[in-house]
């Protein structure tokens, strides 16, 4: 299996934001030592902004499949089930006329 460099990128930045998130609850690092460095704020900001949005697309994306895909047929599909009835009827139709001439194909077997 193998892993892209954008798959490895994020798992870097997740790893590095799990490090310092241990590093506080640890006391390694202080509260104050992150609001400190105003880059390493903005981008542990960015990152988490880039993650919540993707996350919520896909949340999106999920509440929207369960909401549409709890519906019922659409009416193009209503029309091919009537449509596939009626060839349906129509089919048993011919199959009787056919039973009632004689040619149908359970007796063309029957003959030979």
């Amino acid at each position: 299996m193998r892993i892209s460099r954008w798959t490895l990128l994020w798992l870097l930045i997740v790893a590095v934001l799990a490090a310092i998130w241990v590093g506080v609850l640890t006391g390694y690092i202080t509260p104050g030592d992150i609001v400190g460095s105003f880059i390493t704020l903005v981008f542990a900001l960015v990152v988490i902004s880039v993650l919540a949005i993707i996350g919520a697309v896909f949340l999106g994306i999920v509440i929207s499949h369960r909401i549409m895909s709890g519906q019922g047929f659409t009416p193009f599909e209503e029309e091919m089930l009537k449509m596939r009835q009626e060839v349906r009827d129509l089919h048993d139709r011919l199959d009787a006329i056919a039973g009632k001439l004689g040619v149908g194909p359970d007796l063309k077997d029957r003959n030979h």
